[in-house]
């Protein structure tokens, strides 16, 4: 994949129908619940690492992902920056700490690959910092699949036109505007220089024991499937019988009565005003 030709020609296919799209993603989040019951009974731990572009498609597929899950088994992990406190740490240390234990799910939303993406071509961390996170990554993550985590990488990829269109209609969308940065905003003069970040990061860690799984997302409908589908292909999960829940018998009334509603403060009827 060179520089500055990611995701070019995806959006020349035809864009995945609603109805087509709708169907499948319900079936494959139905998938879902079953790998999360799994997850929860073989003790299983699982991280699933979100990276891209900006407005790439990573929050949206993340939140089709979760829309199902129990969230006390299946968090979001999206760190804000490091505090000064952490800036003393070792890098990594931030993130172990938000590592799933057994029966739970993580997905990370960025993760300790801002390393080799924002804060490297941002100038947020130094030369001898990226350096040596390129070189302890990889070991960080053979530790933990060693340990016996399922670690998935997934990296989501767009053109750089479709990227301008996405956050120009940000840009337009006061609903959305909240989804813009600083950062987001320069990432649009600093394409190249994501192009040689990924590409140098993809060597560096993509490995037989953590490998990096690529989505083209130019249409977010058919990337979210395609990872989805990707990611319980990965998982040696089995649907794990679960026993039908039955409604106990109400029992009849005693001699409880309710205070009169007048003692109470209600919300404003806004419904009846429509």
């Amino acid at each position: 994949m060179s520089g500055g030709g990611e995701g070019d020609g995806v959006g020349l296919r035809k864009r995945l129908p609603r109805p087509v799209y709708e169907r499948e993603l319900f079936r494959l989040q139905g998938e879902l619940v079953k790998l999360q019951e799994w997850v929860r009974v073989a003790g299983a731990r699982l991280v699933v690492v979100f990276e891209g572009r900006d407005a790439a498609g990573k929050g949206s597929t993340i939140k089709r992902v979760a829309e199902y899950l129990n969230p006390r088994q299946a968090r979001i992990a999206a760190l804000p920056a490091p505090s000064e406190r952490e800036r003393s740490q070792w890098y990594f240390q931030r993130y172990v700490e938000q590592l799933p234990t057994a029966g739970e799910i993580v997905l990370f939303d960025r993760s300790w690959y801002n390393r080799a993406g924002v804060e490297w071509v941002m100038g947020f961390c130094t030369e001898q910092e990226h350096r040596r996170f390129l070189r302890q990554c990889p070991v960080f993550e053979r530790l933990l699949v060693e340990d016996g985590l399922l670690l998935r990488k997934y990296w989501f990829s767009i053109s750089q036109a479709e990227q301008e269109r996405r956050l120009r209609k940000r840009v337009d969308d006061p609903m959305r505007r909240w989804k813009l940065s600083a950062v987001d905003l320069e990432s649009v003069s600093h394409w190249q220089q994501y192009s040689r970040a990924r590409d140098e990061m993809l060597a560096a860690t993509d490995t037989a024991a953590a490998p990096w799984y690529l989505v083209e997302c130019e249409d977010k409908r058919r990337g979210r499937i395609n990872m989805i589908a990707h990611l319980l292909s990965s998982v040696p999960y089995y649907e794990v019988p679960v026993p039908r829940a039955e409604l106990p018998v109400r029992p009849p009334p005693g001699d409880y009565e309710r205070p009169p509603r007048e003692n109470y403060t209600y919300v404003p009827d806004h419904a009846a005003s429509l």
